[in-house]
């Protein structure tokens, strides 16, 4: 008899978040605590808490480069030193189930095909905007294994620096940092803006929400930071769809919600960027599972194995 479920693993480098997740892409439990040092422990820890005998196996999405030949990360900004934790083999030794890897947006995209705005699609890419932006490719109904580090292309070659070592990283000028970073600097310099009575005061206690509610609320400087993030992320999607035609284009994370400013203006900028005939067929959609596709994408990626 098929086994009914997988643990699904998604490690970031905020939270750690662990779901037992149904064959059909339900997720039946999750528990989520603040990523440790610990890593492993951790993860074994979580595991062990939603692990039975009707479980398959255990899919670990992570935020980072990853070498599927060897199962192992090779690195991760927002976790250093993860590349010398052996994940695979501490839990195989400990739970004695099949264990699958991959980059957690990758996961994430997965998990829109066989659950999300994917579903049906053959052919689409994702973009994960938050704190940093990733991507995953689905061609032909099955996952591109590859990097899909989509938040590192260069888009400006004499731009910021980015933590990555590289100049002029998407992910620099278009992510919830990138956006955080250009109010902090605004207010800093003396800026007038309604952001300085979200935060009492302290600029460093802002967050891209705020960011977010002070453009809804009217505030001009808040409105431009947004639009001007989303002109950058329009000149990523419009890199992306030129090169790869897709059915459509997933947006999801925690700016995704910014619809309204940041994405409608990244859509107005990718119309005027890419090859009219390739634009013209693409969808540019929000994401049907929000927080959860990497979840669901994991265990997903265990099922398919």
């Amino acid at each position: 008899m098929k086994k009914k479920y997988a643990i699904a693993i998604d490690l970031g480098g905020t939270n750690l978040r662990c779901a037992l997740v149904s064959r059909e892409g339900t997720i039946i439990r999750k528990i989520k605590e603040p990523t440790s040092n610990d890593l492993l422990n951790s993860v074994l820890r979580l595991t062990g808490n939603l692990f039975s005998d009707e479980v398959l196996g255990v899919g670990l999405g992570v935020a980072g480069l990853i070498d599927r030949k060897r199962s192992r990360v090779l690195i991760s900004p927002n976790l250093p030193g993860i590349e010398h934790i052996d994940f695979i083999t501490g839990i195989h030794e400990r739970f004695n189930v099949p264990v699958h890897i991959e980059n957690d947006a990758n996961a994430a995209a997965f998990g829109e095909l066989i659950a999300g705005a994917g579903k049906g699609l053959s052919n689409f890419v994702l973009f994960t905007l938050g704190t940093v932006i990733g991507g995953g490719f689905i061609c032909n109904g099955k996952l591109l294994g590859v990097s899909a580090e989509i938040g590192h292309m260069s888009i400006d070659a004499d731009g910021e620096k980015c933590l990555c070592g590289n100049n002029g990283c998407l992910e620099s000028y278009a992510s919830a940092r990138a956006i955080l970073s250009k109010a902090v600097s605004f207010l800093e310099k003396g800026g007038e803006s309604l952001l300085k009575g979200y935060c009492g005061g302290n600029f460093y206690k802002l967050t891209s929400e705020d960011v977010y509610r002070a453009a809804l609320d009217g505030d001009m400087p808040a409105r431009e930071i947004l639009k001007t993030a989303g002109r950058y992320l329009g000149v990523g999607m419009a890199n992306i769809i030129n090169i790869m035609s897709p059915e459509a284009v997933v947006l999801t994370g925690g700016l995704a919600e910014a619809w309204d400013i940041y994405v409608q203006e990244a859509i107005k900028e990718t119309s005027r960027r890419a090859f009219r005939d390739l634009y013209d067929r693409v969808k540019i959609i929000p994401s049907t599972l929000t927080g959860d596709a990497g979840l669901i994408g994991s265990a997903g990626l265990v099922f398919n194995e």
